[in-house]
């Protein structure tokens, strides 16, 4: 089994991998549309988190890491997950993409919040979604900490994909960040 991490996966990996790689998935984009009452926020002042939401553009990307789960794990870490992802996340099985050419495509299990889901956010404008961010705190750490950490680990691993999105967030809460 495989798992696809493209938000706090990327950076902060809490179960048992054999192997992992970088690539990305098609026809989606990520955004900031989930709130986050268990991890980046609390229920009287939700964080955001993102999801991917279906793009009308099917060759969009969104890159991430593939963790491959070992058999004897599986269990142990679809359990792990379920619960960690229990806030509106649903799984969904997709065809990753792997940077490195030499692997051909896989199926891939993600975490994707949905529109029916009680913990939808949904869009709002990137300065809204910044001054949400930066007042919220959550069991997990800041929310601010999740913007930057996945911006960062997305400079690092895929060098000039466009994320728009994410890469405007993080400026936005830059400029009003004032730690």
């Amino acid at each position: 089994m495989w798992v696809f991490g493209y938000g706090s996966l990327v950076w902060k990996v809490d179960f048992k991998y054999e192997s992992k790689t970088v690539g990305y998935i098609k026809g989606y984009l990520r955004r900031f549309y989930q709130h986050s009452i268990d991890h980046r926020g609390v229920p009287e002042k939700p964080g955001r988190v993102v999801t991917l939401i279906p793009s009308k553009e099917h060759n969009t990307e969104v890159w991430g890491v593939a963790y491959k789960i070992a058999n004897q794990d599986i269990e142990s870490v679809t359990k792990h997950l379920d619960y960690r992802e229990k806030n509106g996340y649903s799984k969904k099985t997709v065809t990753f993409y792997p940077k490195d050419n030499k692997i051909e495509p896989f199926e891939i299990t993600l975490y994707v919040a949905t529109k029916e889901n009680e913990s939808f956010a949904g869009p709002a404008s990137i300065e809204d979604i910044a001054k949400q961010v930066v007042s919220c705190t959550g069991p997990s750490g800041s929310n601010k900490e999740y913007v930057y950490q996945l911006a960062d680990a997305m400079r690092q691993i895929a060098m000039g994909a466009n994320d728009e999105h994410l890469f405007a967030l993080e400026r936005a809460v830059k400029q009003l960040d004032t730690d």
